[in-house]
């Protein structure tokens, strides 16, 4: 995580004189950025499952995805303010100072394992440890961090696909949404998304918000005795159907302003799906989460791409937009599908061939 931030920091703080000198240099920033990033989730993933008992894990999860799209929002909002104060370097060499200020603190104030803190008291070590059952976690990933992790038995199981396609669906509504509802709303409703400041920090505070709750409300389930494996496909559930059901209306909407409320409402839904599968690579594997979730990542950076690009493949052949968000829904039905038949929130025997 520290390597990850310090580098994808030194991109973002290097990137308005990589695009002075040549467009190489920038594309070298931007790849640097994007490899660099690609550690956060997975290493989220890990230390929570390491941290905490698995009655908090969602709303630690809640917690830390709120912090990532709070994180989107504020930089949204202030970098245009950066802009008009210093210039095109205000933005990136703000956000990139404060990268390396957070790895300083990171360093000083974080352990790999609870175990490994020093300033945890028994009384929590304990809890931690007993309560989650991390003793047994911990002494498995040092067991086993210098070989190999098996993703043949890792993708022979039913339960690591449902992760697959669960982020992959995910991420595909995720970012055609942010990146064709400018120009929908423009074509559809002769408005400019762009110049709207509601755009740009709404959908993001909105998952915040709906993120958090989503975590508290799974914990609680859980707590009352429901179990794990219900509570994870109740949450993605409406991770996936609240959606689906949103971009249904927003294509019948007849004013921006409901087709607005449609497409909040379908930003903020998603966010229960941080307390399906993003929690769920916690719960059937806690030595091998990191490894779950690179995994399941790249399946949802590839689909983001297709989706994204697809979308425009699929408007120019059949001339509507209100076609693709219909499909886009109907994946998002089959996905939610998919989860609640093979979807586990127990711990599945990655180690064995059964």
């Amino acid at each position: 995580m520290a390597w990850g931030v310090t580098l994808w920091s030194l991109a973002t703080f290097l990137t308005p004189w990589a695009a002075e000198n040549s467009l190489c240099a920038l594309l070298a920033m931007r790849m640097l950025l994007g490899i660099a990033e690609g550690v956060a989730l997975p290493c989220m993933n890990n230390m929570i499952a390491r941290w905490f008992p698995q009655t908090e894990r969602s709303r630690a999860v809640g917690l830390a995805m709120a912090g990532f799209q709070l994180g989107s929002a504020i930089g949204l909002t202030l970098s245009p303010i950066l802009m008009s104060q210093g210039g095109l370097y205000g933005p990136f060499v703000i956000f990139g100072l404060s990268g390396f200020l957070w790895v300083l603190v990171w360093i000083s104030a974080t352990s790999s394992t609870p175990d490994k803190c020093h300033q945890i008291s028994a009384y929590e070590l304990q809890y931690i440890q007993n309560d989650g059952n991390m003793q047994s976690v911990i002494k498995d990933k040092s067991k086993k961090s210098k070989v190999i992790p098996p993703f043949k038995r890792l993708l022979s199981k039913l339960p690591t696909w449902t992760l697959i396609v669960a982020n992959a669906m995910h991420s595909w509504g995720f970012f055609v949404i942010l990146s064709w509802m400018p120009i929908y709303f423009k074509t559809i409703y002769h408005v400019d998304l762009r110049q709207a400041a509601w755009f740009s920090a709404v959908p993001w505070s909105m998952m915040a918000v709906a993120g958090y709750f989503a975590g508290v409300l799974s914990d609680m389930m859980i707590q009352r005795g429901i179990s794990v494996t219900l509570t994870r496909k109740i949450m993605q559930s409406i991770g996936f159907i609240g959606p689906g059901i949103a971009l249904v209306g927003l294509t019948m909407a007849r004013s921006p302003s409901n087709a607005s409320a449609w497409l909040t409402l379908a930003v903020g839904l998603k966010a229960f799906s941080h307390c399906g599968f993003l929690v769920n690579l916690q719960e059937i594997a806690p030595q091998y989460s990191g490894v779950l979730h690179g995994i399941s990542n790249t399946a949802g950076t590839f689909a983001a791409i297709v989706g994204t690009v697809g979308a425009g493949y699929f408007v120019e052949l059949v001339g509507s937009f209100k076609g693709f968000l219909l499909l886009t829904a109907f994946l998002y039905f089959s996905a939610a599908l998919f989860w609640n038949f093979f979807a586990t929130g127990g711990r599945v025997n990655f180690d064995e061939t059964l």
